[in-house]
């Protein structure tokens, strides 16, 4: 993605000392829409459709009247550089669950534990503010590296959804897995990428 700085009055919701997490404006789509088009992150995420910046400008105005939904940006503390998002999903009260997803979109930031700190920010913010006992994700079995962190992170292999993805002819399977609010507590985050400190500001 490219340089988006944001308004002053968007807060920055969550933060550690490299990243810090804030919402969309519409004024951010510029920047959001290219990475949509990335050969890697599209084979990563199973994208099979493409996008018009209309749709997506829809997209971002219908997710901010959503209150299933939290979606955020993830931006450099250095220079504001937005370089991926991480969105909490399909949150229910009742069953005080929710879905995750993260996804960094270059190469460049890629590997380097930005995904992470993203990913804790926001079960922290899930477990903690928004009261939730289980946190659930799917990962394609492709995907090795993202199962690798994701189980260093602390999420739990649940079961194997069976040639759920035909993505450049073949089928894939996915991975679903899980964290409960005592794992995500019982952890001990000085051991986290880039010594995570939690702040709402």
């Amino acid at each position: 993605m490219s340089h988006s700085k944001p308004s002053p009055r968007i807060p920055r919701l969550l933060e550690t000392s490299r990243i810090y997490l804030r919402p969309f404006e519409i004024t951010d789509v510029d920047a959001y829409f290219p990475g949509l088009f990335d050969a890697e992150m599209r084979r990563l995420t199973g994208t099979q459709n493409s996008f018009t910046r209309a749709q997506v400008e829809r997209y971002v105005e219908s997710a901010a009247q959503d209150d299933t939904r939290l979606m955020l940006l993830i931006a450099l503390q250095e220079n504001d550089q937005i370089i991926g998002d991480v969105v909490l999903m399909d949150m229910h009260a009742k069953n005080r669950s929710a879905h995750i997803r993260v996804a960094i979109d270059q190469a460049e930031h890629q590997g380097k534990g930005y995904g992470s700190e993203a990913l804790l920010l926001m079960l922290d913010y899930g477990f903690g503010i928004c009261n939730l006992h289980r946190i659930e994700l799917e990962v394609y079995a492709f995907n090795e590296r993202a199962i690798r962190t994701y189980e260093k992170l602390g999420f739990q292999r649940e079961g194997v959804k069976r040639d759920v993805l035909f993505y450049n002819h073949q089928y894939h399977d996915a991975i679903q897995m899980s964290m409960l609010e005592d794992e995500f507590r019982q952890r001990d985050m000085r051991d986290q990428p880039g010594n995570v400190k939690f702040s709402i500001n």
